[in-house]
């Protein structure tokens, strides 16, 4: 989602002086200043608040969704890293705070009807993603309570969707041996009926970003393309074909996979997903003045082209995924969804 961001900040020629925190600098470095912060670690507080001193406004985007095993370390950044941010805001005095949040961290639908911005944000109790979504907003309540003067916006964005986002998810998604070429050879997709998807494009997300920058935006907004992903669509967007599933079956496949390291995403994943609701993105669209220009099978083709060819960016994130590579770096390190941190 940073490299999107960076990408519209850089096209608004020379409105925009924009400063990357990051937690590894990129090799092939794109151009504006780049800081390297490790937002796990609770000593990274003089260099955090250093970073945004000066700062007109501060986006938070960092998450982590890897290693899945290590729920301690994912806190760390999604929680202990949100506290971090906002307390490097609070000492520097800036004067805008825009945090991404998602549709994660509501609660359970009731139905099929999108759910606005004062749909209850607790979270899905076994997903532990969608846990720490809800605990920084949370965290996002207290600073807005205590930091008088500094306007806070938190965007609700749907599952977020690129090309260049295709080796990531390869990484983060599929077992190592698989060839990215098998994304577009998938014979069946197991998934429950009934299962829908809120969706956005990284772009889209973007522009929202920026139009709330520019007005200096308060409050929540969601952000998807107006119809969510549903299963039958998902399973044309890979040219498969659909076999409905029964999600306690498909869970323990999951569970199962998941506990012997044969892939690297938990059920916590599956459980959102079912219960995740639609979102309404009529206030962004109202007050912003913004609308999604991808829809929802737009972004899954996209998304699922990028992983077939391995698409990649210049972050060390977006870097390029190969078999070769990634049985190298299980070999050295371990699985993704146990490895030490570098």
């Amino acid at each position: 989602m940073g490299s999107a961001l960076r990408r519209r900040l850089a096209a608004a020629a020379g409105e925009y002086d924009v400063v990357g925190v990051v937690r590894r600098v990129p090799e092939r470095a794109a151009s504006g200043q780049w800081v390297s912060v490790d937002l796990s670690s609770p000593d990274c507080a003089r260099e955090l608040e250093e970073a945004v001193r000066g700062a007109d406004a501060v986006v938070h985007l960092a998450w982590a969704f890897q290693p899945s095993h290590d729920i301690r370390y994912l806190e760390s950044v999604g929680v202990g890293g949100t506290q971090r941010v906002l307390d490097a805001c609070a000492s520097a005095g800036v004067g805008h705070v825009v945090h991404m949040s998602s549709v994660g961290a509501y609660s359970p639908k009731q139905d099929t009807d999108p759910v606005g911005e004062d749909w209850p944000v607790d979270g899905v109790p076994s997903s532990s993603y969608s846990n720490h979504k809800a605990a920084a907003e949370k965290l996002l309540d207290a600073f807005e309570r205590s930091a008088e003067g500094t306007a806070v916006a938190r965007l609700r964005p749907g599952i977020i969707g690129q090309r260049a986002a295709g080796s990531a998810l390869l990484r983060y998604a599929l077992p190592v041996l698989i060839p990215s070429r098998t994304m577009s050879a998938v014979p069946v997709l197991p998934m429950p009926d009934g299962l829908t998807v809120a969706m956005v494009h990284a772009d889209d997300v973007a522009d929202a970003i920026a139009r709330v920058l520019r007005q200096r935006a308060t409050g929540a907004f969601n952000l998807a393309a107006d119809e969510p992903a549903t299963a039958p669509m998902i399973a044309e967007a890979l040219g498969a074909r659909w076999v409905k599933t029964p999600a306690p079956v498909l869970r323990a496949l999951m569970l199962a996979s998941w506990q012997a390291r044969l892939q690297p995403v938990g059920p916590g994943w599956l459980d959102m997903g079912c219960v995740a609701p639609a979102l309404d993105s009529s206030r962004a669209k109202r007050e912003l003045g913004w609308s999604p220009t991808v829809d929802a099978m737009g972004v899954l083709r996209e998304t699922i082209e990028g992983m077939s060819y391995a698409s990649a960016g210049s972050t060390a994130v977006l870097r390029r995924r190969t078999v070769a590579g990634e049985l190298a770096d299980l070999l050295s390190q371990g699985p993704i969804s146990h490895r030490r941190r570098s």
